[in-house]
């Protein structure tokens, strides 16, 4: 079951489950880029103090150190902003931990433009280069109950992971029965129109946008593809099968990440559905004090997934309007 928009909101869920992780597991440890609070480990720092490495705005040495850590039997899970956890260290990610196959958890925060602070500061590329990393699993998350689930998910996982995590107020869109599952896509919504594949902080713009569209309508499946590498490759040809048009909705570049994913896929198993993929289109963002702004500036809002739904279906008449849904205190909308 799905909650509806918009969705209650909750603080620091990965957290609190890594630190309910740890309390059972004496081979997780903890790093920190210096930006301890920001991505909610300064509650393992307080429980775990000798479990806990602080290593200062020195990217590149963590990942060495991670590297290190789990050569000799440790599970270490790694913290800072997407941007600064890939870009920066990725020499480091390739010759210590994914070429090795080494067990360490890349954990960023902050993906796409969510981030006011512009392209220092904004992870567009993250998926895409991780995605390109042999050995790696890349995972984007769309809720808090997910977030909850992923820490005792990918612990065991053999070799790295990489997890792409909203800062801040974390949306609940999924009740306590839902399962997050490394295997297999999940699809929240059916229909044979038009299949809406999404990741992270777009399944709630996918969701709103099947409702938009239903209302024109259009009938819409909604895919929630957490886990874009290894990509359930089954689940994309069972739903793309049953639709007459494929988009693909993610925050982050349209190079590279779960549409080129997609389009691969797509293309490999010679099934001719049109595409469209929503999300940065080729350019860096500007800052800005509202990330609200930033994903409609840059077209990854509501109204640009049901405008690309229309346009892959090749219809004549205009788009249905998407809503402007507003979040009270304490609560998510959708863009």
């Amino acid at each position: 079951m799905i909650n509806q928009a918009p969705y209650p909101t909750v603080l620091k869920p990965y957290g609190r489950a890594l630190v309910e992780l740890a309390r059972r597991r004496e081979d997780v440890v903890c790093l920190s880029g210096d930006l301890t609070r920001q991505t909610e480990v300064d509650l393992f720092q307080e429980e775990f103090p000798d479990r806990f490495i602080h290593a200062a705005m020195a990217e590149a040495n963590m990942i060495s150190v991670a590297g290190a850590l789990a050569r000799r039997g440790f599970i270490p899970f790694v913290h800072t902003f997407g941007v600064f956890a890939t870009r920066r260290p990725f020499d480091q990610i390739v010759n210590c931990v994914a070429y090795p196959n080494l067990p360490v958890r890349i954990v960023g925060f902050m993906p796409g433009v969510s981030s006011p602070g512009g392209p220092s500061h904004q992870a567009i590329d993250d998926v895409a280069l991780m995605r390109v990393l042999p050995n790696m699993t890349v995972l984007d998350l769309a809720d808090a109950t997910e977030v909850a689930q992923a820490v005792e998910a990918i612990v065991d996982v053999a070799g790295p992971v990489y997890l792409r995590l909203k800062r801040g107020e974390t949306p609940v869109i999924f009740d306590d029965s839902h399962r997050l599952s490394l295997d297999r896509a999940h699809v929240v919504l059916e229909g044979d129109d038009v299949a809406i594949f999404a990741c992270g902080m777009m399944l709630p713009a996918a969701l709103s946008a099947a409702q938009v569209l239903a209302g024109a309508g259009v009938s819409a499946s909604v895919v929630n593809v957490a886990v874009i590498k290894p990509l359930d490759r089954a689940s994309v040809v069972a739903v793309a099968t049953r639709a007459r048009a494929v988009v693909s909705a993610e925050n982050h570049s349209i190079i590279g990440g779960l549409g080129s994913a997609l389009a691969e896929v797509l293309a490999e198993e010679a099934l001719a559905r049109p595409l469209r993929r929503v999300g940065l289109a080729d350019t860096f963002a500007q800052g800005a004090q509202n990330a609200s702004w930033l994903f409609t500036t840059y077209g990854l809002a509501t109204q640009d997934v049901v405008d690309a739904s229309w346009e892959a279906l090749g219809r004549d008449l205009p788009a249905p309007t998407a809503p402007t849904l507003t979040s009270p205190a304490g609560e998510y909308a959708p863009v």
